[in-house]
């Protein structure tokens, strides 16, 4: 692990260090081909798919950041994901957590059943039993995500390291949402990181690009082989721009932390709000664990709104400052309706058991003023609050959503409701959620 700090590590990542003409700020190295000096002399580079000097300045900051021995940087982050299942055989068999990221679980479930690529388990790690059941699955690899996609669940990553290692079993971590500047899994005993650049290390929503970061250096040479030949490696240019965002990965963090807690108390006095899900919170089931393994709770999180499905696009039309999107860790605020779009490729079955219910949203929060983003969510709430009171009936006695809406009961069971009241308890709790709460 390196000794400097990581706001020094991310500001200086290739600074004065062109050995040309001695720029400040690194080149960008856009050639394809090297020359060599001559037959059978070939120096560093030779191609740009297999090295590049842009994107070699890039890897070397992420592997100090992230503590590790050797880091690849791959054109998408899904290829990341690829690129560590290079390590498995037909015979050798992954786990996975029940509530992944949709992309990795629709990669991991067809390369598995379509492709016979290697034997899948599925665990919840929130269960009790979810040691045995790596246990009795002996699995080569074991693949973490925590926080989670989109539920914000924390899984105890030293644990699972410690279990796996008696196993021999390698442990895979997704750090994308925290990225190594809130979380190290290496040091937790974690074999490799992956991570989405597109998201917090790059932070402008202009680049799709991917790393993977190795503990061991064999393994690193291994997989940058597998990079190299299966012609995943990162461009260049997409490389100079996550280097680019890399340098203020540190302040972002820390605006786009200070921007969640606050919004995260917020939605956790609204009447429409039956869950929020954010590890920083005090009641969040992860919390001690987050607190023990991170060096924050992040700048995602996710609400289920205590009304009709039908009525999210109301929410969703009221607000200017969220802008409906996929993806996450840019600087501006996102919110996403995870079961039709990030989640999509999951079953509806695979949902429900992952606890994504039909009005679940959840936030990237940005690095906007935060009474701004207050105000946006507030003018969304107004406006469900109004269209819940338009749709009462006079036998329903019209009244405001408070009133209405039992959201902070997220244990309540149906109750048989009188007649006239039906219409308003149509919208105080979504039949659908109440089961896995």
């Amino acid at each position: 692990m390196s000794q400097r700090h990581f706001a020094t590590i991310a500001a200086r990542a290739g600074i004065a260090q062109d050995p040309a003409h001695e720029a400040v700020t690194p080149p960008m190295y856009l050639t394809t081909t090297y020359r060599l000096k001559a037959l059978g002399q070939a120096g560093a580079y030779d191609y740009s798919r297999s090295n590049n000097p842009t994107r070699d300045l890039l890897a070397e900051a992420l592997a100090e950041l992230e503590g590790g021995a050797k880091a690849i940087v791959t054109n998408t982050g899904m290829s990341a994901c690829v690129l560590a299942l290079q390590l498995l055989t037909p015979e050798d068999t992954l786990v996975i957590p029940h509530d992944c990221y949709g992309g990795s679980y629709r990669l991991f479930t067809n390369l598995a059943e379509r492709k016979r690529s290697f034997k899948l388990e599925i665990v919840n790690f929130q269960q009790a039993d979810w040691a045995e059941r790596i246990q009795a699955a002996k699995p080569a690899m074991i693949w973490l995500e925590t926080p989670s996609n989109p539920l914000l669940q924390i899984t105890d990553i030293r644990a699972v390291c410690q279990l796996a290692k008696q196993l021999g079993s390698k442990v895979v971590v997704d750090n994308t949402f925290l990225t190594p500047v809130l979380q190290q899994p290496l040091a937790l005993g974690a074999d490799i990181v992956v991570h989405s650049t597109t998201k917090y290390i790059n932070g402008h929503s202009d680049v799709v690009a991917g790393a993977l970061i190795c503990a061991d250096q064999a393994i690193g040479e291994e997989l940058k082989w597998w990079a190299n030949c299966l012609g995943i490696t990162g461009a260049a240019f997409d490389a100079y721009l996550t280097l680019r965002g890399l340098r203020t990965l540190l302040p972002r963090m820390q605006q786009h932390q200070a921007n969640t807690a606050r919004i995260a108390e917020f939605l956790q006095q609204q009447p429409l709000v039956s869950q929020v899900y954010y590890p920083g919170l005090a009641q969040h089931p992860g919390h001690a664990i987050a607190k023990a393994q991170q060096q924050g709770f992040g700048a995602m999180l996710s609400f289920d709104l205590a009304v009709q499905p039908a009525l999210l696009q109301v929410f969703l039309d009221a607000l200017h400052c969220f802008t409906l999107a996929q993806s996450l860790g840019g600087i501006e605020s996102l919110i996403c309706h995870p079961g039709s779009m990030t989640h999509a490729s999951m079953s509806p079955e695979a949902q429900k058991t992952a606890g994504i219910g039909p009005t679940l949203l959840r936030l990237s929060v940005g690095i906007e003023g935060i009474e701004d983003l207050l105000a946006d969510l507030a003018q969304g709430f107004a406006a469900l609050d109004a269209a819940i009171q338009a749709a009462s009936t006079p036998t329903g006695g019209a009244g405001s959503a408070k009133n209405q809406v039992s959201a902070k009961n997220s244990n309540a069971e149906a109750t048989e409701v009188p007649p006239q009241q039906e219409s308003s308890q149509s919208f105080r709790l979504n039949p659908a959620l109440t089961a896995l709460w």
